[in-house]
Order: structure tokens, then sequence, then C-alpha cells
């Protein structure tokens, strides 16, 4: 399988909806739901979320895996500032606050919010791929540390980052929501790499 990484474009964003919801354990469609208009197609909502030029889940901080034109995986990666300042936790979704106070204890990591794979290509090194795009884009940006957060349940993705050499450094339970997949708790992990000169 020939596999190209490459910058996301603003047309990606349907695809890109798609693979930040399977990577966010379902946390993004549930927080779209909550802001969609009735009846409004809620990935369709998500989809003009992405496609915004600013903000967390803008297509702009996303890279996708391509094989054969067809877009397989994506990561959603960026440097968090430095001081974090996460702000008053009470106006965050209680969902979501967990997430925020765990990314408040890395500032100024290469923070890698989401990245997922088309379930039929899970497995064939495309989550490596993008893996090691991160810590190129972490070196570019001069983080010497990468971070993610991820379901202490979701045995596959944490063994990756294990294999990888993340380590487990903090975590909190995870706040239940519909369709929830996962309890236990939210693991912090963390890689420490060396830039280049």
């Amino acid at each position: 399988m020939k596999l190209i990484t490459r910058d996301a474009k603003v047309e990606d964003a349907p695809k890109l909806a798609e693979l930040m919801n399977i990577a966010g354990e379902g946390i993004p469609a549930y927080l779209w739901e909550r802001t969609a208009n009735p009846g409004e197609d809620v990935m369709a909502f998500g989809a003009l979320r992405v496609a915004q030029p600013e903000g967390g889940f803008s297509y702009t901080n996303t890279h996708v895996a391509v094989t054969a034109d067809e877009i397989v995986g994506m990561l959603l990666s960026y440097r968090l500032p430095d001081p974090h300042d996460v702000g008053p936790l009470d106006e965050i979704p209680a969902v979501v606050r967990p997430l925020v106070e765990l990314e408040g204890l890395v500032p100024g990591s290469w923070y890698i919010n989401a990245v997922a794979t088309n379930a039929e290509y899970r497995g064939k090194g495309v989550g490596h791929e993008l893996m090691g795009l991160a810590e190129q884009l972490a070196d570019s940006s001069g983080a010497g540390t990468l971070s993610l957060i991820v379901a202490e349940e979701n045995t596959g993705a944490r063994r990756l980052y294990e294999k990888l050499g993340y380590q487990i450094i903090a975590r909190r339970p995870i706040v239940a929501f519909p369709r929830c997949p996962h309890t236990g708790d939210w693991v912090l992990m963390e890689k420490h790499v060396e830039l280049n000169a």
C-alpha cells in the first residue's frame, strides 16, 4: 500500500469530522449535537465546524494519510501554549473538563488531539505513519515533548502509544455521556524527543 501524508484541505472537512469523532470516542458528535439546530445533521454540522480556519478542531491543524486518492487516516495536532491557561473549568462542558485539565499539565508540548484510521486500514501502519509525522511536526515547532490523551480501556491505541515510547503521567475519571464507549480514566501520555539542530 502506497501511503502519502499531506496537509488537510477545507474540502476534506466531512471526512475529517467523521475521523475526529472516531478518535474522540464520540465526544465531538455529542458536543455538535448540543450546538446544532434542531433537525440539523450532526456530522454535517461538525464538518462546518472543521471547515473553519480557526479553532482546535480546524482542518488547518490537520494532516491526512491518503492511498489511491482515499483519505484513510487523520492526525489533528498542534502546540499547546505555554503557559497554558485553561480558564474557568465550570464554563467548560463537564464531559470535556477532565481532558482540559489534563491538557493544562503539559504546556508547550506538541499535543496530538486526535489520530484515527478507517476501520479497514487499522493494523496496516497508517497510525504509526501519522504518529511519526507528529514527531516531525513537534520537531519543526521546537517542542521537545509530545502529549496525547486516550481512554485507558482503549487498549489497542494505548499499546501503540506505549510501543512508540509514550508514558502515562496523569489520569482523570471519564465523565459519562450518551453512547460513551468507556468507563474508567482518561490517561495523559507524553514522550520526550531529541530536537534536531
